[in-house]
């Protein structure tokens, strides 16, 4: 099962990597990559019609931008939030206010979003939400809580917040999705998490009676368990492929040390590679299965499960092939520099969160045995 590419595709392939070749050389930081894409026409390809994007797309040509920009070797997104999460958010649910008023400066690469769902008691199960949203004289909101694994908040002008407006409310009942300004001193205060590799991506947000306007509740009150829900499964898509690509790159790496160092001859070691390699084909094959496809509520949940193991036990792989190798650091200790990693050091760190953040393993395995094979539900209190 491959995919089908056009001849309009395949000439859409070229513009993109002519492109991303005669872009990607020059040092930018992630603010000024954003505006670079914006200003090229690069953000908003799946936003169909709806005249927010900077240019449409088809499906194949998402995917193809997707597959090119993972093989160039393009810096990281910061802007991906904004485009992949709360744009199709805003196109589905939000008011033609909304959507004219925040979905051209993400096109444009000039206003970067984080995402406030998780929070200490309240990881992979959302509905347990406590960050509350109460009105103010003026119709306003004002928010109090804190969110948690909160990705690029430091770097954020704006957070999508799932605050709950009804305080006798339970569960998934009585809440709101609001977005809220990070530019608000002494009422949003933004604390990096340093991780096993020693980076801070993640980040604990506290919020402290910060201002959300009325007009700036999507869906309405007390509808945001919906709109979350909705929102989470724009989170798989296109991007899955593209991650393969990258792990794809990842999975030749491990290979070619296997091949140098002379690993790859034992017989265990091969069969693991190759066990890697046939389950990333699968992978592949099951994401151009679901892609663009509605009304299957399991697949994010399978696609979740199938991508945080492989991962994983590639991070494990990794470690595998190199031996002793892997527990030295790729340079001379330094006081400047006490926490170096290589790339397979820093994958084989990094992976082991992968089975907990955007939704647990057992969070997963719960959806798919509740909403798609129809077991009974788990009883309340368990925890």
């Amino acid at each position: 099962m491959e995919f089908g590419f056009t001849d309009e595709d395949e000439a859409f392939r070229i513009e993109v990597r002519t492109w991303l070749a005669s872009h990607t050389d020059g040092a930018q930081d992630r603010r000024a990559w954003e505006r670079t894409l914006g200003k090229s026409g690069w953000i908003g390809l799946g936003w169909s019609e709806s005249g927010y994007g900077n240019r449409t797309a088809t499906l194949t040509q998402q995917v193809v931008w997707a597959e090119e920009y993972a093989r160039s070797g393009a810096p990281a997104r910061s802007g991906h939030i904004g485009e992949k999460l709360l744009a199709p958010t805003l196109l589905a649910h939000g008011s033609e206010e909304q959507k004219a008023r925040f979905l051209p400066p993400v096109a444009a690469g000039e206003e970067l979003w984080c995402q406030g769902y998780s929070e200490p008691g309240a990881g992979s199960d959302l509905a347990g939400v406590r960050t509350r949203a109460t009105r103010a004289g003026d119709g306003s909101y004002r928010i109090s809580g804190q969110k948690i694994w909160t990705s690029l908040a430091h770097e954020a002008d704006w957070c999508f917040v799932l605050a709950r407006t009804d305080p006798q409310s339970r569960r998934h009942h009585g809440l709101t999705f609001l977005l809220v300004p990070m530019d608000q001193p002494g009422r949003v205060e933004v604390r990096p998490i340093r991780q096993l590799t020693g980076t801070s991506e993640f980040n604990e947000v506290f919020f402290d009676g910060a201002h959300a306007r009325a007009e700036h509740v999507v869906g309405g009150e007390g509808q945001g368990w919906r709109v979350a829900m909705s929102l989470l499964g724009f989170e798989r898509g296109v991007s899955t492929l593209a991650q393969q690509v990258g792990f794809a790159q990842e999975l030749s790496e491990v290979v070619q040390v296997a091949v140098r160092n002379g690993a790859v001859a034992d017989p265990v070691v091969r069969a693991l590679l190759v066990r890697q390699w046939a389950e990333l084909r699968t992978m592949r094959w099951n994401a151009l299965r679901t892609l663009g496809s509605s009304g299957d509520g399991g697949a994010p949940s399978v696609a979740k499960l199938l991508w945080a193991g492989w991962h994983q036990r590639l991070g494990e792989l990794a470690m595998l092939v190199r031996g002793a190798e892997a527990t030295v650091g790729p340079r001379e200790w330094d006081p400047s520099a006490p926490y170096a990693l290589d790339a397979p050091q820093h994958l084989f760190l990094f992976s082991r969160a992968d089975t907990i953040y955007g939704g647990s393993d057992q969070i997963q395995r719960t959806i798919i045995a509740e909403r798609v094979l129809g077991l009974p539900r788990e009883p309340k209190g368990v925890v």
